[in-house]
């Protein structure tokens, strides 16, 4: 069931997305952030069993794709390279706007793309990807546990996943793990707060902003 998370005064995963047009001559894409969903899901089962169709995958999607993009889902993860969106959702060429960053944190460059993608495309979906064993939220825990800073500019990483690690620090069960769902909660919020142009096209119900998370022994995707 795909609920709706309210994080910061934001819901991480609201309305309905306006339709998506696919690239010429590439299949339809989906048209509203349920369907979206429902087509990643059904593409992450197949690659987690072990069935992927590889589609869009060929030089026909690439030639079909070469005139023009518009991709039905933005994605936000971490550079992990464990974690390539189009693998784990069976997709291809022309289907995912893809923003990978260590820890799948959020800074200007990365919503400075993301409103591009809003503003250019319209598609109906937003999704926030965090995956297991983290290792940059796994440096932010060390971080914060020991007193000590990251080298050089890992620290700005370790400085944007903390506020998570912080807030999960006295929960129960494995930090790292809770940092992890944690941060991309945060994540999907923050795009919302952040970021006018966003915000909007949640509340007109034009996009939906929905947290998931990548479990690497699985290959399985969990919405949160």
């Amino acid at each position: 069931m795909i609920g709706a998370l309210a994080l910061a005064g934001a819901a991480t995963a609201v309305g309905a997305g306006a339709p998506a047009a696919a690239a010429p001559g590439a299949e339809e894409w989906p048209a509203s952030a349920d369907a979206a969903l429902r087509r990643l899901l059904a593409g992450n089962a197949r690659f987690a069993a072990g069935r992927a169709r590889h589609r869009g995958q060929d030089v026909d999607a690439v030639h079909a794709a070469a005139q023009g993009q518009h991709p039905f889902v933005i994605a936000l993860g971490c550079s992990d390279s464990r974690v390539p969106p189009e693998v784990v959702f069976d997709e291809g060429v022309g289907a995912v706007f893809d923003q990978r960053v260590a820890g799948g944190i959020v800074d200007d460059a990365i919503l400075g793309s993301i409103e591009f993608a809003v503003g250019e495309f319209a598609p109906p979906l937003l999704l926030v990807l965090g995956h297991e064993r983290c290792g940059a939220v796994s440096a932010t825990v060390d971080a914060v546990e020991s007193g000590s800073r990251a080298p050089e500019h890992v620290q700005s990483i370790v400085e944007a996943i903390r506020p998570a690690v912080e807030a999960v620090r006295d929960q129960p069960g494995d930090l790292v793990e809770n940092a992890v769902r944690e941060n991309t909660r945060m994540v999907a919020g923050q795009l919302v707060h952040r970021s006018r142009t966003i915000r909007r096209a949640v509340r007109s119900g034009a996009l939906r902003v929905q947290a998931a998370r990548y479990d690497l022994d699985t290959g399985r995707v969990e919405l949160l």
